[in-house]
């Protein structure tokens, strides 16, 4: 989440703001020079600042726990974004073959949706005679092209020759 540098040869200071959480779990933002809870940790992510949390003992870089904790929270809380189905896919991808191209891959894809999002957004702004549905039709349908692009690249136009979960791979016709 860095933003700049903390080598004063360059002339400005990192515009990544430092949290430190201690051992009794509360957190500390050295910014405002005082103490915060983890929804305000949320509203900086809302608010698009950058930001790391540090263990102030150690210096350890505790961001990931963090946010992890953040979404744990919220899919404790009311209805989740992500469902059992989705979490345990997810999972499945740890120690397999494809986890290294798991992260990018979702990366990209929450581009995609960012990007469609936003394309859809300024589209209801001036919806000239189109219904909503036509352009959620669009966007659904280049989402789809996108999604079947990208599985070409990352597995090379071949198809998996076996699913997570399955016992035995399939057998090769003879």
């Amino acid at each position: 989440m860095l933003r700049g540098t903390n080598d004063p040869s360059v002339g400005f200071m990192s515009a990544t703001r430092i949290i430190k959480k201690y051992p009794n779990r509360r957190l500390y933002d050295t910014e405002i020079s005082s103490y915060i809870t983890i929804e305000d940790v949320r509203q900086l992510i809302v608010d698009g600042e950058a930001f790391e949390v540090r263990d102030a003992k150690s210096g350890e870089d505790l961001t990931r726990s963090v946010l992890l904790q953040i979404i744990s929270e919220h899919e404790s809380d009311g209805e989740p974004v992500l469902s059992t189905q989705l979490l345990s896919q997810i999972i499945r991808f740890y120690g397999d073959s494809m986890q290294g191209f798991m992260g990018t891959y979702l990366e990209r894809s929450m581009q995609v949706f960012l990007d469609q999002q936003q394309q859809f957004r300024q589209q209801m702004g001036g919806l000239l005679g189109q219904t909503p549905w036509t352009m959620m039709n669009q966007l659904t349908e280049r989402n789809m092209e996108f999604w079947k692009e990208f599985q070409k690249t990352m597995v090379g136009g071949v198809a998996p020759t076996a699913r997570p979960g399955d016992r035995d791979p399939p057998k090769r016709g003879r």
